[in-house]
């Protein structure tokens, strides 16, 4: 009886642990490609307004290129959001951020590149109200 408890208690716990464990989403996406788009969103607008001499100018370029990838990764293959004009126009952002961010890590954003990004940074939430 004493063997029968000891393997039904660590039966239990297996699973509580399993559980547990998939829970939460470790790279702080939901799953919500709308929810998604805006957090990365945010994001990414915080990391290009802080100023050049900021001392988190370097966590905040390193956590906006993490959401980057991260974001690609999830949503890249996924043909229900693939042909939507919010992910074309937010592929195009993130890929013009990230070829900064790879080719020249230690400068400052380009103003060009800002008014670029922050326009379709707009037409992405344009999109996300139509529902596209």
């Amino acid at each position: 009886m004493k063997r029968y408890w000891s393997r039904l208690l660590a039966l239990v716990l297996v699973v509580a642990i399993g559980l547990m464990g998939c829970s939460g989403s470790p790279d702080g996406l939901s799953g919500d490609y709308r929810q998604d788009t805006l957090t990365v969103l945010n994001t990414l607008r915080h990391t290009l307004e802080l100023p050049d001499d900021s001392p988190e100018k370097a966590a905040a370029q390193a956590q906006a290129r993490q959401q980057i990838n991260t974001f690609a990764a999830r949503y890249q293959r996924d043909n229900s959001v693939a042909g939507l004009g919010s992910f074309t126009t937010m592929r195009t952002a993130l890929n013009s951020l990230a070829g900064h961010y790879s080719s020249y890590p230690n400068r400052p954003v380009p103003k060009k590149l800002k008014d670029r990004l922050e326009m379709e940074f707009k037409q992405v939430e344009m999109s996300l109200q139509r529902g596209a």
